[in-house]
This record gives C-alpha cells, structure tokens and sequence, in this order.
C-alpha cells in the first residue's frame, strides 16, 4: 500500500505541471502559450488553437516579439558563421581551387588557419553565447 501512495506523485506529474503538453500536439510549451479557457479548448497550445478555428490568428500570445527574434537569429548566426566559411571555403578549394597556381597555396594556408581556430573559438565563446542567449529567452 505504501508504494503506491508514493508513485502517485511521480516526477512525470510534477514536471509536466511547470511545463504542460498539448493535447492536440503532444508538445511542452511554457504555460503562457495555452489559450485560455474551459471545454475543447483546454491545455491546446496558441498553434494549434489557431489551425483548428479555436481563435483567430491575432489573438495568439508571441513567445518572442520581432526584436527579440531578429536579436536571437542574428546571435545564432554570428557563432555559427566560422563553421559555415570553412565548410565553403573547403568545398570551393576541392572543387576548383587547386588549379589557381599562386592562390592556391595562399588559400590553403587559410583553411588551414581557418580550420584549426574555429574550434577553439567555437569552445572559448560557448559561455558568452550563453548569457546572451539566457539573456534574449523569456
């Protein structure tokens, strides 16, 4: 009798109590993004409250405005920008840029140099990427 009494507070329950599933998508949203209200449209997150005619379109609640989401795309791309240029830069060297006689080394050399720092510093600015991204979350 004991055992059961303590399997009826699970961690499941009391997780999905902070972050709670939709019924309709089966994903965990922040409570904010819940329509409000009884009956058919209770625990259904704004989307699909919205792609099944629950509410209109401008009543949704945005879990990032326009700034903060331009802010976060443009943080993204400035870490992730190293390891695009390298993957281009060595598909352009493989593909054609060995046939450049005096280039071709020089352009080497940087992939080289490229391709040894952007690790490091990939590494060395994951704790400032962190704060800045915490810091553009709601």
């Amino acid at each position: 009798m004991h055992s059961t009494a303590v399997l009826k507070t699970s961690l499941l329950m009391v997780g999905l109590s902070i972050m709670p599933t939709c019924r309709m998508c089966t994903q965990n949203y922040p409570v904010n993004q819940f329509v409000k209200g009884n009956g058919p449209r209770y625990l259904v997150c704004a989307r699909c409250a919205v792609e099944h005619d629950m509410m209109a379109p401008g009543e949704t609640p945005l879990l990032y405005s326009d700034e903060v989401a331009r802010a976060r795309l443009s943080l993204f791309s400035r870490r992730y920008r190293p390891w695009v240029l390298m993957i281009l830069g060595w598909t352009l060297f493989l593909s054609m840029g060995r046939s450049i006689p005096p280039w071709s080394t020089l352009f080497l050399i940087v992939l080289i140099i490229l391709t040894l720092t952007t690790p490091v510093r990939h590494f060395m600015t994951r704790t400032k990427f962190n704060s800045e991204l915490s810091r553009l979350s709601p």
